[in-house]
């Protein structure tokens, strides 16, 4: 699997190499401060994992690496340079590509269709151009069997896929078009045991490639099995910045349910 996801994510790219990095980033949606003073570093060949409850910042996070909304403080640097990204394809072309919780995909289409939603191949100019389906097809279905996903009928409907097997399409689909950057917004979030497992198995084939991953999600233990770097947000802020080996899967769990918090109200119901 990581042999073929090689074949696509040979960006050049040196395992460590800094990617993006966000710098006391924060955003203000009106007198709102829904981030604050949050450092993150993606690297080429690396997990990056931001892990938080409901409300933290994490949806916020995503949409300033992908270009949905600019951050208001801080600054963001891309390879290097500083951005101000201002939209989605911003970011795309910088090689920048979220895989969202629900996905965007169009149920009652199929796979192949799916795979190539928003960018597909046409040929002949415009008005009287048609689309590649027969191109389209087979590239889909090539790129899925190189990756070790193995689909009844390529012309099945998306949604008719297991939710792993839609998680993993998109995978897919970032790899296939040129990411460098994969930013996962939850994947596991609605899944059983096992087909979070595969999901994991992607996410760190992802990593073995070369690709910088961003792996936002709730579940330490998930985290902890794929990442090599964890962020946890609270409230819009970083309450723990940590490197795999200097933190244990312990501490993400104790953080995650209130940490200093959690002490504090755990030596008063003591004394009560």
């Amino acid at each position: 699997m990581t042999d073929t996801l090689s074949e696509h994510a040979d960006r050049g790219l040196r395992r460590g190499e800094q990617l993006v990095d966000l710098a006391g980033v924060g955003k203000n949606y009106g007198p709102i401060r829904a981030l604050h003073g949050v450092d993150l570093h993606v690297r080429a060949g690396e997990v990056t994992c931001v892990l938080g409850d409901n409300g933290a910042g994490k949806s916020t996070l995503i949409k300033i690496i992908s270009g949905l909304h600019p951050h208001t403080s801080g600054t963001l640097t891309v390879d290097g340079v500083e951005r101000r990204l201002g939209s989605p394809r911003e970011a795309l072309d910088l090689g920048i590509a979220t895989v969202y919780q629900d996905l965007a995909v169009v149920p009652l289409m199929p796979v192949w269709r799916n795979f190539f939603l928003g960018s597909e191949l046409v040929a002949g100019r415009y008005p009287l151009a048609g689309m590649r389906i027969r191109d389209m097809r087979r590239i889909a279905d090539e790129e899925l069997r190189k990756m070790g996903i193995t689909v009844a009928d390529i012309d099945q409907p998306i949604g008719t896929l297991s939710g792993g097997q839609r998680q993993c399409v998109a995978i897919a689909r970032a790899v296939y078009f040129g990411a460098r950057v994969l930013i996962l917004d939850e994947p596991t979030a609605a899944l059983g045991v096992k087909q979070s497992g595969v999901v994991l198995k992607y996410i760190a084939a992802a990593r073995d490639a070369g690709l910088g991953v961003v792996f936002i999600t709730h579940n330490p233990q998930h985290a902890y099995l794929v990442g090599d770097h964890f962020v946890i947000l609270k409230r819009g802020g970083t309450v723990l910045d940590a490197a795999r080996g200097t933190v244990t899967l312990e501490d993400l769990t104790t953080q995650m349910a209130g940490g200093d918090e959690l002490a504090e109200l755990s030596r008063e119901l003591e004394r009560q």
